[in-house]
């Protein structure tokens, strides 16, 4: 547990519902701005990022993910959805706990059909400087 961690279960800072939890992990609610129906996989072990999971943890997290869907379809079935790591912060990671995320899509979004790579490809994300 890190003190002051917003995703530490522990210290209390905590500001989303853990729908579920085991030894290893536990998963919330994730509502913010346009995103209705989403939930979050985050490890009990504080770690930063995905590439420090152990064995047991990513072991774990393989059922874990047929719980995470069936928490997003119990609230109403979506169309489609999106299931990614933010790692670092300039890979859009706001909380430097590792967190995994499952976004339920639907057919009547402005942004239907537009995945995960959909901001990387746009010519305004071109990087100044190419290796």
């Amino acid at each position: 547990m890190k003190a002051d961690c917003p995703f530490c279960i522990d210290n209390n800072l905590l500001r989303v519902k853990v729908l579920y939890e085991d030894d290893l992990w536990f998963i919330t609610d994730m509502e913010e701005g346009s995103i209705n129906n989403a939930v979050m996989a985050i490890t009990k072990r504080h770690i930063e990022t995905p590439f420090e999971i152990n064995d047991q943890e990513w072991q774990a997290l393989r059922g874990l993910l047929k719980t995470m869907k069936s928490l997003v379809d119990d609230k109403e079935l979506p169309d489609a959805y999106n299931l990614g790591w933010n790692i670092g912060q300039v890979g859009g990671q706001n909380v430097a706990h590792a967190h995994l995320h499952l976004l339920a899509r639907y057919a009547d979004e402005p942004l239907v059909g537009k995945g995960i790579r959909y901001a990387f490809k746009q010519l305004n994300n071109q990087r100044t400087k190419n290796p």
